[in-house]
């Protein structure tokens, strides 16, 4: 594709060396890490855990809701390749921001060993499950990425309407994999956090090279 056919928006920051540098660097990054993922969620299904006494869960009837899950998950993904395909911006903070909430995750899962809670499940998501390996993962438990990603799009996307969108997906989402019992409380509460914590981190990181 030449760059007069490409969006008005993209045309400078695809003519400026240092960004399509940080954009590469940070898209082969996330290719590479996610690469990863089959093999250390198969090492993290083998080893034993606890599960938690989490009083909230326990007062939730466990349904399957992984149409509206999926759903959800996949119509604001598609929202987001949109309006990447508008924003340079939201190209770049969006990988770096993932990179950072991809990494977080690993580290975290590697820390905290927990169980699958009781009356758990499995999430039917063809396409999130190809990342694992084509296998439903138990144990990614701590803290939920479900969650964390609808947030951090909401971090990153930036028309009123589209916040809006996903500031309710990621209630949506928190609520629904605990009705589930696919993440603990715990689980979805902090995912917020992570997902802030990673979207200022990959901000602060990008300024400095």
């Amino acid at each position: 594709m030449v760059i007069d056919e490409i969006p008005k928006a993209w045309k400078p920051a695809l003519q400026n060396k240092d960004y399509r540098a940080r954009l590469l660097t940070g898209l082969v990054l996330v290719v590479i890490t996610l690469s990863f993922y089959p093999l250390f969620f198969d090492a993290i299904e083998q080893r034993d855990g606890i599960v938690l006494n989490d009083f909230f869960l326990q007062k939730i009837p466990s349904k399957n809701v992984s149409i509206p899950v999926f759903s959800i998950i996949w119509g604001m993904g598609a929202l987001c390749i949109y309006r990447i395909s508008r924003s340079p911006y939201i190209a770049l903070m969006g990988a770096w921001s993932f990179l950072f909430l991809i990494v977080s995750r690993l580290i975290s899962i590697s820390l905290f060993h927990l169980d699958a809670p009781p009356n758990l499940i499995p999430l039917v998501d063809p396409i999130a499950n190809t990342f694992y390996g084509g296998k439903f993962i138990t144990k990614d438990l701590f803290y939920s990425g479900h969650t964390a990603t609808q947030f951090l799009m909401f971090l990153c996307l930036q028309h009123k309407v589209d916040k809006v969108l996903a500031f309710f997906s990621t209630i949506a989402i928190g609520v629904l994999v605990l009705v589930q019992h696919i993440h603990y409380t715990i689980d979805v509460v902090t995912a917020p956090l992570f997902a802030w914590c990673c979207f200022a981190g990959a901000k602060w990181l990008l300024k400095k090279i």
